[in-house]
Parts: structure tokens; sequence; C-alpha cells
């Protein structure tokens, strides 16, 4: 398959690269870097990356910013950052993208544990989880034949626990080759509108 792989820089993306590519020819795409650049909080952006990948057999997006603080200090700026970058951005994705792909193909997105178990300062965070779940779930039952979309939610990675580990004491962290078992069953699988949990 021809699978282009959206957020390769980043921890679980290059996992993704190592476990697909051995199988697959992957195109990376990220914001400063690989083999296309791409902006997904910039539509025109999304566009041009699918117009230069050709037709690809699979849309994977391994990406996702968010705002990490207090409630009380939360604003309508802070979670614009998850809802303009982590939510729409994977969403256009979709949007943007049934139109370019081969037939059939797939979508496969990221969340993560936060949907269903959530942690102080990570409101954005289980926000736009559980939105982007929902919205898998929902589209997978309204898009054309042969496409199909899920979601893969992995608990926090263990190669980001430096950064995250204060965030998410008493949690069992996952190995980003773990997760990226994931998204090779969303890829090479048939199911769609499912949510894969990788915890």
């Amino acid at each position: 398959m021809k699978i282009l792989l959206v957020g390769a820089s980043g921890i679980i993306g290059r996992a993704v690269a190592t476990e697909l590519g051995a199988r697959h020819d992957i195109i990376t795409a990220a914001r400063t870097s690989g083999d296309i650049q791409i902006d997904v909080t910039d539509i025109n952006s999304i566009r041009s990356a699918y117009a230069k990948a050709g037709r690809v057999d699979a849309v994977v997006s391994t990406l996702g910013k968010v705002h990490f603080g207090d409630f009380a200090e939360m604003d309508d700026t802070k979670y614009r950052i998850g809802i303009d970058d982590k939510l729409m951005g994977q969403v256009n994705l979709v949007l943007v993208g049934r139109d370019y792909v081969a037939d059939p193909a797939s979508f496969t997105l990221t969340t993560g544990i936060l949907s269903k178990d959530p942690i102080r300062y990570g409101s954005s965070a289980s926000m736009v989880n559980g939105a982007l779940e929902s919205f898998a779930r929902a589209a997978a039952i309204e898009m054309k034949p042969g496409q199909r979309i899920n979601v893969v939610s992995p608990g926090v990675i263990l190669e980001a626990m430096e950064g995250y580990g204060p965030y998410f004491r008493g949690h069992d962290p996952v190995p980003a080759a773990r997760a990226a078992l994931g998204y090779a069953k969303s890829v090479e699988g048939l199911q769609t509108g499912q949510v894969f949990e990788i915890f």
C-alpha cells in the first residue's frame, strides 16, 4: 500500500513508520520535515499535501497539539490550540482526503487515554479526544463505499515520559512500538468506526 503518514516526525509517527514501512510505501509528512510539509491548521496546506502525495491507499495521522493547563486558567485561546490542531486538523485530513484517496482507502486518526481516564490539567486533551472518537464512529456509517475510518487511542507513551510523566502519575506507559500495532490493525484490517485502545 501507499500510505500518507502525517505527524511522521513525532515519537508515535516514527514508530508507525517503522512498523508499516516494513511492508508498505510510506510518504512522510510533518510541519517542517518529511517528504511533504503540511500544516493541518491550514486547509490549503492539506489540499496541497494531498496533491503532492497523489492517490494513497491509507492516511494515518499521529499528530495532535493541545494545551495542558489548570482548568481555572483555561480560556478560549488555550482550548482553541487543541480544537484547531488535534481536532479539526485531523477532521480536515478526512474531509479533504476523501476526494484524493484511492478506492478502497482508510483513515486512521489519533486520540489518547484521556478520553476515558482524565487527568489534572488535561481537560483540553480529554475534550478533543472524545470529540474525535465520536466523529470517527459517526463518519464511518456515512463514508463512501470502500472508505474506512478508525482511531487509535494510546496510553501515555513510554518514550515521552520525560516530558509528560508529571501529568500521568500512576499510569502504565505504552512503548511507541506497541502503540504502532494499533495503526497496523487499522490500516491492514477491515474494521471501521472503531477505537483501538492501546493502554
